[in-house]
């Protein structure tokens, strides 16, 4: 199995609290070229220890390529990839096989050996890095056991649903415990009801034993359910990064519109409705501050209201009394603290 560890210590992990300031990858200037084509074009990215990290972008945006440098399959071209202290970039080969076992990979589908069962599966990069037969049987275990899959130990992925067979992945991705999991597109082979299983089983991994995980996604939606944080690649490149509430208090970028998109439905009047952004205020609120203003807002076109991070945001397409009082009721908000801006 590719970009698998092949050295493993004994023992469950202790749980670790969220760090804060102890930065468990750090990117600088990270570049790569294919044959004059620049994939990643000087990457530079801080995740902290403990934190659940979201990667977003479309596709040629450069994700697959970090993944692939993050772990050593490509070599950089340039720049720093620390991996918990490590520079991957600078490591021969045998020096990199050592430093990946702080990494654990979950794939868009779980790659499961057929032949293996659940319990086999999960033994299997134990028996590569040489752990003793005892050690890793009772590892498995103890892993299946923490992805709720204990009762199917001796079935065959092909007797598991895509969730189970993605839970079988995620305990073999942490039998060598990794300080990092690595889930690239973890959910996109699932349907809504088990992707939500899925992230809250990462969420609560996250939790229990304090490891940094980092999702490679294109599902806003997973981004706000469980990461703390997000970097949006566009062309090779970080276009913005922060924390959830970081980006959303900058409603007017890109990233922020995605987390909190509006619905897509034509407009009741076209060019009288304006676009406005609630960062922990209540629309009531709004209301009252057009009213105040002398512009009452006669209807919401569309709207999505989220709770993201502890803080009620959202995003309202919305069309005052008049149209003539439209220019007055995008003046009145904005001086309330509002972000504002025409409809698309």
């Amino acid at each position: 199995m590719s970009g698998m560890p092949q050295a493993c210590a004994g023992g469950m992990p202790a749980r670790r609290g969220l760090q804060g300031d102890a930065h468990v990858i750090e990117l600088t200037e990270l570049r790569k070229e294919f044959a004059g084509v620049t994939a990643l074009d000087g990457i530079t990215l801080r995740v902290e220890e403990g934190s659940i990290h979201g990667i977003v972008g479309r596709s040629g945006a450069g994700k697959s390529t970090l993944i692939r440098c993050l772990t050593g399959l490509e070599r950089a071209s340039s720049g720093q990839a620390l991996i918990a202290g490590t520079d991957i970039t600078q490591l021969s080969s045998a020096r990199l096989r050592a430093a990946r076992r702080n990494i654990g990979m979950v794939f868009q589908h779980a790659n499961l050996l057929d032949s293996l069962t659940a319990l086999g599966n999960v033994e299997h990069p134990l028996r590569v890095a040489g752990v003793p037969r005892s050690r890793r049987r009772s590892r498995a275990l103890e892993l299946l056991e923490l992805v709720g899959l204990a009762d199917r130990a001796q079935n065959h992925p092909a007797q598991l649903s895509g969730g189970q067979q993605q839970r079988v992945g995620i305990a073999r991705a942490l039998a060598c415990e990794p300080k990092i999991l690595l889930c690239d597109e973890p959910t996109s082979a699932l349907d809504s009801s088990t992707t939500s299983q899925i992230l809250q089983l990462i969420s609560s991994l996250r939790d229990r034993l304090g490891i940094t995980v980092l999702i490679i996604t294109h599902e806003m939606a997973v981004v706000r359910e469980i990461c703390d944080s997000v970097t949006l690649l566009a062309a090779g490149r970080v276009q913005q990064s922060g924390s959830l509430g970081e980006i959303l208090s900058a409603p007017g970028t890109p990233l922020a519109k995605d987390l909190v998109p509006l619905p897509h439905v034509p407009a009741a009047q076209e060019g009288t409705s304006v676009e406005v952004a609630l960062a922990g205020t209540s629309v009531s609120a709004l209301f009252d501050a057009a009213r105040a203003a002398g512009t009452p807002i006669v209807s919401v076109e569309a709207g999505t209201l989220e709770v993201i991070d502890g803080v009620q945001t959202g995003r309202l397409r919305i069309t005052p009394e008049r149209p003539e009082h439209r220019a007055t009721l995008v003046r009145a908000l904005a001086s309330a603290g509002y972000h504002v801006e025409d409809a698309a």
